[in-house]
């Protein structure tokens, strides 16, 4: 018998664009439910599929914007991807990286070979210098043989201008030419759900993934058996909600109005009526 309980305490799992800033925006409410996260000790970790940035620019980021947490509580795409490539090649793996900062430091820790010289992985990731010769190499080496990997399958991010094209978007020539489609590490894969999980050390059961998008956060929480909830300053609005064939267990106009004392998981509802 488990005896055991500390994992099934009420932890949460966030989203950060959409959720708790917009740009650079930040949302009213956000720094108000961090804060009563801290204060009750309930564990949380923010989730995002931007693999562009590192835990410590995400923590400086937010620490501008008046929340101030550790580095510890951020997980990412880039980090997703380092842990499945180490799962699936534990010794001796290699990727040619097109991508940024973020997944370029997370291989150097996993100590994972970045190279263009017989690759086990092509792995594409947000980047600001995708270029055609980049293209043209990606596209060589999966012909070749290496297994073809995106750290997420986001078409667009932000950006002060509008809707920019994001990790999904940039699959797209490569993909086309060699007809072989990228697995993606990102949400909604359960894979990223379950090892920021395993980071905090939580259970799925007592666990809430909170988000803005029904076609990442939601479907990938609903998947991984946690508790969805679904707040609506990002990008799902209330009449978007009809088009999905899934809900989320719970929805809110913003992050503010979730009390993280009062509020129940699937496990704790079904404990509730018994």
């Amino acid at each position: 018998m488990r005896t055991d309980k500390r994992t099934y305490q009420k932890s949460f799992i966030l989203d950060m664009d959409g959720v708790i800033y917009t740009g650079s925006e930040l949302i009213p409410g956000a720094v108000d439910f961090v804060s009563r996260l801290k204060q009750k000790d309930f564990k949380f970790l923010f989730l995002t599929n931007n693999s562009y940035h590192t835990p410590k620019q995400l923590k400086g980021r937010l620490s501008e914007m008046g929340i101030n947490v550790t580095e510890d509580c951020f997980y990412t795409s880039a980090m997703a991807t380092a842990s499945f490539l180490k799962t699936q090649k534990p010794m001796d793996c290699s990727a040619y990286v097109i991508g940024g900062q973020g997944i370029v430091e997370e291989f150097e820790k996993h100590e994972i070979t970045v190279t263009s010289e017989n690759p086990d992985y092509v792995v594409l990731a947000e980047t600001e210098e995708y270029d055609y010769g980049k293209i043209i190499e990606a596209t060589h080496l999966i012909r070749e043989g290496a297994k073809f990997i995106a750290t997420n399958s986001d078409l667009t991010g932000p950006s002060l201008r509008g809707p920019v094209p994001a990790c999904g978007a940039l699959v797209a020539p490569i993909e086309k030419v060699t007809g072989i489609a990228p697995y993606f590490l990102g949400k909604p894969n359960p894979a990223i759900m379950f090892w920021a999980r395993k980071k905090m050390g939580v259970h799925s059961a007592n666990c809430f993934m909170i988000g803005d998008r029904m076609d990442t956060d939601i479907i990938g929480g609903l998947e991984s058996g946690m508790t969805t909830c679904l707040v609506l300053t990002g990008v799902t609005t209330r009449d978007d909600m009809s088009l999905f064939p899934y809900q989320p267990d719970y929805i809110f106009n913003n992050l503010g109005e979730i009390d993280p004392d009062a509020i129940l998981s699937r496990r704790e509802r079904v404990e509730k009526d018994l």
